[in-house]
């Protein structure tokens, strides 16, 4: 039997559901992170938007594909995602972090944007089984980080794990004008975050002490799947690498990173200010 590869690991800024549809800086590194890397056994997402009070892991053979948002076109609501599941990887991946408690779900929940929305970008054959991993509401962000590290001997095993957020994500404070330049204070705190994951990841921990951290990350749903990348690259001894970066509407970052491989180069062309539904609150379409 083939050894499978060790596998990369990342954290992708996701921004509006709209970029499932759009080819701009930020999608087409997305596309060209999958055309560079190996082809994973499978693909563990751990998205912003499955946010509960435990830590549950799909477990379908096929998950369904969750439209979880508002106010969009309907060519969103028509994007489709069939990837399959697999119970057996889910398992392999419960065994993995033991011991601990990870719930097995069966027919809950399933992909959601966060996932969706990337990945069809990064693998758009959508033959590759995906799992997500939900994020537990009730822990700090060290539990989360020390997750990310347990898994980390799934990357010997052809496992992708990939986190799907923003380092900045304040909705409440969109401004449409200004387009892909960010706040000052959004601006500070992506940087900020970029020097610890390039320096050293395991003190992004500290981070929450930050004074612009109450601006930046008024809600930590988006935040929290960059610690488990945090995580990972404390497991390797090694700091992660930032793709794609940069803010748009003044307070959302799009900044990746990237684990355990050269990423993706930016053509920047001036297009990625983000997409959203006219006429409905950004608080409230759920990005």
């Amino acid at each position: 039997m083939t050894t499978p590869l060790r596998m990369p690991a990342a954290f992708i800024g996701h921004g509006s559901p709209m970029n499932a549809l759009e080819v701009n800086d930020f999608t087409r590194c997305w596309r060209e992170l999958g055309r560079m890397m190996p082809r994973p056994r499978a693909v563990l997402a751990i998205s912003a938007h499955w946010f509960i009070q435990s830590t549950a892991l799909t477990a379908m053979a096929q998950p369904r594909v969750t439209h979880d948002f508002y106010g969009f076109p309907p060519e969103l609501f028509d994007v489709r995602y069939p990837a399959p599941g697999s119970p057996e990887i889910a398992q392999e991946i419960a065994d993995v972090v033991r011991p601990g408690d990870i719930g097995l779900d069966h027919d809950s929940w399933g992909l959601d944007h966060g996932t969706w929305s990337v990945l069809v970008h990064v693998f758009p054959a959508t033959d590759i089984p995906v799992l997500q991993l939900s994020i537990h509401a009730g822990a700090p962000l060290a539990y989360h980080m020390e997750l990310g590290a347990r898994r980390a001997p799934l990357r010997e095993r052809g496992v992708f794990i990939i986190g799907s957020g923003n380092v900045v994500h304040n909705l409440r404070r969109v401004n449409w004008s200004y387009g892909n330049r960010g706040f000052d204070w959004g601006v500070r705190f992506d940087a900020h975050v970029r020097s610890i994951m390039t320096s050293d990841p395991a003190a992004l921990a500290a981070v929450e002490k930050h004074p612009d951290y109450p601006l930046a990350v008024p809600t930590n749903e988006h935040f929290l799947p960059l610690a488990y990348l945090a995580g990972l690259c404390t497991a390797a001894g090694e700091a992660a690498q930032p793709f794609a970066a940069g803010c748009t509407l003044g307070s959302l970052s799009m900044t990746s990173y990237l684990l355990g491989m050269q990423p993706p180069v930016a053509r920047t062309s001036g297009d990625e200010a983000q997409l959203l539904p006219a006429g409905v609150p950004p608080e409230q379409t759920n990005i």
